[in-house]
């Protein structure tokens, strides 16, 4: 494989797997909201992580007021961080 288009894979791939974590963090702190400290993490992760988890949410709505589309935000990112790892 070309050294450029590793790079660039696994740049990918590393981005993806950051972006998980931010995704996986966020989740934990809607858990947790009356915790002061928390909000102001809560408030840097929502612009970014948000717009992404939306786009499920938007065909995926809450059942009894818990939230399931992040599980499949998180498998989609999932597939697509290995698709760029496997390359």
């Amino acid at each position: 494989m070309n050294p450029a288009t590793e790079l660039v894979t696994s740049t990918l791939a590393n981005f993806l797997n950051i972006y998980l974590l931010l995704i996986f963090i966020r989740i934990l702190l809607t858990w947790f909201p009356t915790v002061e400290w928390m909000n102001q993490v809560a408030s840097f992760l929502s612009p970014i992580v948000d717009p992404y988890l939306n786009v499920f949410r938007s065909f995926i709505p809450p059942l009894g007021g818990l939230d399931l589309s992040p599980i499949l935000a998180i498998l989609v990112l999932q597939v697509v961080a290995q698709v760029f790892q496997s390359i």
